[in-house]
């Protein structure tokens, strides 16, 4: 079975790090990158089968990077999950109007963002176990 690759687009390094290891350990291939512009061109670039954005980024913001690429015919279909300290009501709002596929607060369970990676992918990552 061909590994999932996801895009992770999350400027804080042990964020980034302990996520990476979890999608990586459970047999995806993540591509990680801490800028927004760096998040979209990566994204346009690799085609990945999910992207997890956070909001808060250096050069794009993550509201901007989910509305183009989900606004894109190319790119509409990928899903992405928002990834934020932010969770105000109006922050859930405003990410679910820009097209995304779910929002996690950063405060998260492991098991859930893994289980809901699954669940957007359709199905379960290869098995390394």
């Amino acid at each position: 079975m061909v590994e999932k690759k996801i895009l992770l687009v999350e400027d804080e390094k042990d964020m980034a790090y302990a996520v990476k290891m979890q999608l990586e350990g459970a047999g995806y291939q993540v591509i990680s990158v801490s800028d927004g512009r760096e998040g979209l061109n990566k994204a346009r670039k690799e085609k990945p089968d999910l992207i997890i954005l956070d909001l808060m980024l250096p050069g794009l913001d993550g509201y901007k990077i989910c509305r183009m690429l989900k606004f894109d015919s190319k790119y509409k279909h990928i899903p992405i999950i928002l990834f934020s300290a932010r969770a105000q009501e109006e922050d859930v709002r405003m990410g679910m109007e820009v097209g995304a596929d779910f929002y996690m607060k950063k405060s998260y369970d492991p098991e859930v963002l893994l289980e809901k990676v699954k669940e957007l992918l359709g199905g379960p990552a290869t098995d390394r176990f």
